[in-house]
């Protein structure tokens, strides 16, 4: 089963890009009756990754990010590049999506997808506010595109 995950903060501009390209999905996936492909808005908890990641054989994240490259920029990354050991803290904030790769794949085993992807859009403004910049919506509206293609390869329709 494939998986989508949306992670950022709505409040935050581009921070939200994640978020905002999984709920489009879902409507896309809810408005063609596919059945077999969750998505869910993980926002900013990692936990919810780590939980929502767990039972599927492939995962997709999308989130935004702070490079240095140019505003818009999309990077597809395997997962295993990106997750990261967590030192614990007194907070669960401090636990992120690249944290939840990896202690699901030691906490959850076999049961923890193993293909990941991530796709992470350059991020222009990360201040308040609720609207994504220009280049990250049109990164945005691409990595739609890229990810219904996807979907597409792995999805069963649900009999109507």
């Amino acid at each position: 089963m494939l998986t989508i995950i949306g992670c950022g903060n709505l409040n935050r501009s581009d921070d939200g890009v994640g978020v905002i390209v999984a709920r489009r999905l879902m409507d896309w996936i809810n408005a063609r009756g596919i059945s077999d492909v969750p998505v869910f808005d993980a926002g900013t908890a990692g936990m919810d990754v780590m939980f929502r990641a767990r039972g599927a054989k492939k995962l997709i994240l999308i989130d935004a990010c702070r490079s240095g490259s140019e505003a818009g920029a999309v990077f597809q990354v395997p997962g295993a590049e990106l997750a990261q050991g967590h030192d614990p803290g007194y907070s669960l904030h401090d636990f992120r999506w690249d944290h939840a790769l990896y202690a699901g794949r030691r906490i959850f085993g076999a049961d923890f997808p193993t293909d990941v992807t991530v796709f992470l859009i350059e991020a222009a403004e990360l201040g308040l506010g609720l609207e994504l910049s220009e280049p990250v919506q049109r990164a945005a509206d691409q990595v739609v595109d890229d990810i219904k293609a996807i979907i597409e390869r792995h999805a069963v329709r649900a009999i109507v």
